[in-house]
């Protein structure tokens, strides 16, 4: 049998099998369910990316996502259709199961990747390291009109789906920055750099000090379109 009768055979028994799922012919896990509510809970698997991107121009089902996580938030009202960056399917954020340095807009697919990344990433990577929880997590802001630095494209803060993470707080108040940890030695830098690969596995695109000069004192997070991980 040709390599492309077997891809052809593949497909169809892939299709099959979804369409079995999608009209519950077949009962699998919510989680082994791609048309299941991601809950943020479950440990993430090949379903999760996918879940994410259905929650872009679904608020409803977004709010049901994040209904299974600790983030605290307030429903955001539609911007005017002629405002010069619209905003659609955003929240306010106040908390989660850290503290912020101050509450951010974000939409609401990036407020469901960041609860996914704390609860199975950053906590982990917290505990791994230091033996404690991030307490707080220190940003420089999520929504900004604006493009992207030396572009004519608009960045995806402007439609307040990236963040920029600065740094984090421990449960005995030590504090770990980008700006001065990043470039040591020693638990610190470790730790950043374990939060940095995780980020690249939840976000879209992350950025870092790696990445430029204008990154090199926070992380970049954003939901938008392409993959990058720098």
């Amino acid at each position: 049998m040709s390599f492309f009768r077997v891809f052809l055979l593949f497909c169809v028994l892939l299709a099959g099998l979804l369409l079995a799922i999608w009209r519950g012919w077949l009962d699998v896990p919510p989680r082994w369910n791609p048309w299941a509510v991601l809950d943020i809970r479950d440990t993430p698997n090949l379903l999760t990316s996918f879940k994410l991107w259905r929650l872009q121009d679904d608020p409803a089902l977004c709010l049901q996502a994040l209904s299974s996580s600790s983030m605290r938030f307030t429903p955001q009202a539609d911007s005017i259709p002629d405002a010069a960056c619209r905003l659609t399917n955003t929240l306010r954020v106040h908390s989660s199961g850290v503290n912020f340095s101050s509450s951010f807009i974000a939409s609401c697919p990036l407020a469901a990747a960041f609860a996914l990344f704390e609860q199975h990433d950053l906590q982990p990577a917290a505990q791994a390291v230091f033996g404690q929880r991030v307490a707080h997590v220190e940003h420089v802001g999520s929504f900004a009109c604006r493009t992207i630095a030396g572009s004519q494209r608009r960045s995806q803060h402007a439609s307040a789906n990236a963040l920029d993470i600065i740094g984090f707080r421990l449960a005995d108040g030590r504090r770990i920055s980008v700006l001065q940890d990043w470039p040591k030695q020693g638990q610190n830098a470790e730790f950043l750099r374990q939060v940095q690969r995780a980020a690249c596995t939840r976000f879209n695109t992350t950025l870092g000090p790696e990445y430029n000069a204008a990154h090199r004192d926070h992380f970049h997070v954003d939901m938008g379109l392409w993959r990058m991980c720098r």
